[in-house]
């Protein structure tokens, strides 16, 4: 298996688990917060696209999909790219109004499309090239910034489906 395969294969999980946690769920049920100042799953299954979308679009060069295929305005958000909820405080978060859940898995899916064709352009000097980031160290290269993403994709889904347990307690699952 060439590594291009195998992360496509990682990201491709993402959305399948993703349907699973917001199958069913009202938008009431999307914007629920175990407390004031804890995320909701409408919250989290945007901000893990989003974030995938923004940085994704920044390795490839393009726009992201936010704003060039005008998602924002489908969200009711606005046409920011910086809008992808990273400093967000427990109000704004609380304010977040999710679209219903195909949308969300709309937008992913979407954002999905243009990882994978990314992620198969991709030789494997491409994933050794460092990016332009000296604050970090050691500077990330391609392969660890697509690590990282898709390492914040599964820990906001595994949030989402802990918040989805609280809310509705065990046996919410279609397994």
């Amino acid at each position: 298996m060439e590594v291009p395969d195998l992360l496509i294969d990682g990201y491709q999980r993402v959305p399948l688990f993703l349907e699973a946690v917001v199958k069913g769920l009202s938008r009431d049920e999307l914007r629920w917060q175990p407390r004031h100042d804890c995320n909701s799953i409408g919250w989290l299954f945007w901000h893990l696209s989003r974030q995938q979308d923004a940085q994704v679009a920044s390795l490839v060069g393009e726009e992201q999909l936010w704003i060039k295929e005008a998602w924002y305005t489908q969200f009711h958000r606005p046409g920011a790219p910086e809008d992808v909820g990273f400093g967000h405080t427990p109000e704004e978060v609380a304010a977040f109004e999710p679209p219903d859940g195909p949308l969300l898995l709309d937008y992913h899916r979407a954002v999905m499309e243009r990882t994978k064709r990314y992620l198969r352009s991709l030789s494997g000097a491409d994933l050794d090239r460092e990016l332009d980031e000296p604050w970090f160290q050691p500077v990330p290269t391609v392969g660890v910034r697509l690590v990282s993403i898709l390492d914040d994709c599964c820990l906001h889904a595994g949030q989402a489906a802990y918040v989805r347990g609280l809310m509705q307690g065990k046996g919410w699952q279609d397994y």
